[in-house]
C-alpha cells in the first residue's frame, strides 16, 4: 500500500491473523488493515466529539490535525525535492539555484 492509513497494523500482525484466521488470501489481509483502519477512525471521531461537547473544539480541532496529518501536497513535495537538488550540487561547487523553476512553482496554487 502506498497510501497507507495512519494506523496500519504492522505487517507481522496481519501475518498473524491471516494464520489464526486460516485465509491465505490476500484480500483477507486488505480487509484486516482496512477493518483496522476504520476502527482508528470510530475512536478518533468519538474522541472529538467528546471534545466538542465539553466546549473544546480548539483541543478537538489540534487533536485530528495531531493523529491525521494531511501529506503534503505535490507542490509542497516538489519545493522540498527542489532544495535537496539545489543544495547537494552547491555542495559540489555546481552553484544550482533554479530561480524559474522556483518561480513556476510559486505560480501554482495551493491545493
Amino acid at each position: 500500500m502506498t497510501n497507507q492509513h495512519p494506523i496500519t497494523p504492522p505487517p507481522e500482525l496481519i501475518k498473524q491473523w491471516v494464520s489464526e484466521s486460516n485465509h491465505n488470501d490476500p484480500l483477507f489481509a486488505q480487509v484486516a488493515v482496512m477493518a483496522a483502519s476504520w476502527g482508528a477512525d470510530q475512536e478518533l471521531e468519538a474522541c472529538i466529539e467528546l471534545l466538542k461537547a465539553d466546549g473544546y473544539n480548539g483541543k478537538a480541532i489540534d487533536l485530528r490535525a495531531a493523529r491525521r496529518p494531511k501529506p503534503p501536497s505535490l507542490k509542497e513535495q516538489a519545493f522540498s525535492e527542489l532544495e535537496i537538488l539545489r543544495i547537494d550540487a552547491n555542495a559540489h561547487g555546481l552553484g544550482f539555484d533554479a530561480p524559474a523553476i522556483r518561480r513556476a512553482l510559486e505560480a501554482l496554487p495551493n491545493d
